[in-house]
């Protein structure tokens, strides 16, 4: 059983359950933390932005043209800034931690 660690914007920590094939931004609003993705994962908003911890964020997938061009449009972006949409689970990415980032 792979987890998703996320810390929510009142410092909060909380432990997921990560499955396999859904990105991150699913598993989070699975779990009913306050996470807005308001285009449901179609990389055309940046309501699901998120700050992946420094020992993460080289692990995982290049940021895309498409998720780049959204995280132009966010708010405090910051160097490991990612798109939780865009970030799909495996049990590879087990123990990784995100804090959500500010709401619009």
């Amino acid at each position: 059983m792979s987890k998703l660690i996320v810390t929510d914007r009142e410092g909060q920590v909380h432990e997921i359950e990560g499955r396999a094939g859904w990105s991150v931004m699913e598993i989070i609003r699975d779990a009913d933390l306050p996470i807005e993705a308001a285009c449901g994962g179609c990389c055309a908003c940046a309501t699901c932005h998120v700050y992946v911890d420094p020992e993460w964020a080289e692990q995982l997938a290049e940021v895309g043209d498409e998720e780049e061009l959204m995280l132009d449009e966010a708010l405090e972006v910051q160097e490991t800034s990612r798109l939780s949409c865009q970030l799909k689970w495996s049990d590879a990415l087990d123990g990784l931690k995100v804090t959500l980032a500010p709401e619009f």
